[in-house]
């Protein structure tokens, strides 16, 4: 959901409209509007995309364990958590809008953990808890313009915290190239306005899998 500004190698990544709050389109907190920070690039992923999204994982959000890796408004990572999602780490490197993500932490008692810092930082020293049983359900939303994507990917999927079984959702522009890990199977994909999004399936031993 963070934005950086728009750079040479950025220039076609699709403009979005600033927003003050975000709003949980289902589940228990359905029609909550959250506050979010007021800064250069941080953007919430769109409504229609979210509600796309958590229409093709169905009921797969329940009780699954969460990462939202670049959480910036924090809109997928509470998303998750309204629709039934046992437990969301929320992992943004800005602190005014970590503040903010502890605060609507707070204001929805969410069973959620906000940790400042960047992406690279919490998979390379993880808090312990995080690692306990591996991440269900992961969101990857990194800012289009410092092309993290294959790192972070790979950085992930070397790590201990995935579940054998997962599924990874990833955002990127649309005419960003990504070559997801061989064990992350493309489960659905779709277009909007300059932003491709997607949803993987991990499985870790894909020769198990009939």
């Amino acid at each position: 959901m963070r934005r950086s500004q728009p750079s040479p190698r950025s220039r076609r990544s699709p403009p979005r409209t600033a927003a003050s709050s975000v709003r949980i389109i289902a589940g228990r907190w359905r029609g909550t509007r959250l506050p979010i920070v007021t800064a250069p690039g941080l953007r919430p992923t769109a409504d229609r995309i979210r509600e796309t999204l958590f229409n093709w994982l169905l009921g797969e959000c329940e009780q699954s364990r969460c990462l939202d890796l670049f959480a910036g408004s924090g809109a997928l990572g509470f998303e998750a958590l309204s629709r039934g999602a046992s437990h969301c780490d929320l992992v943004e490197l800005q602190p005014a809008a970590a503040a903010q993500l502890r605060a609507n932490q707070q204001q929805l008692a969410a069973e959620a953990s906000i940790f400042c810092c960047s992406a690279e930082q919490f998979l390379a020293d993880p808090p312990a808890p995080t690692a306990a049983g591996g991440y269900q359900l992961v969101f990857l939303d990194p800012p289009f313009a410092e092309q993290l994507l294959p790192t972070i990917a790979e950085q992930l999927e070397r790590s201990t915290l995935l579940a054998a079984q997962c599924w990874l959702y990833v955002e990127l522009a649309a005419e960003q190239p990504f070559a997801a890990p061989p064990s992350w199977s493309l489960h659905r994909q779709r277009n909007s306005g300059g932003v491709s999004y997607r949803l993987y399936r991990r499985v870790a031993d894909r020769a198990t899998i009939a």
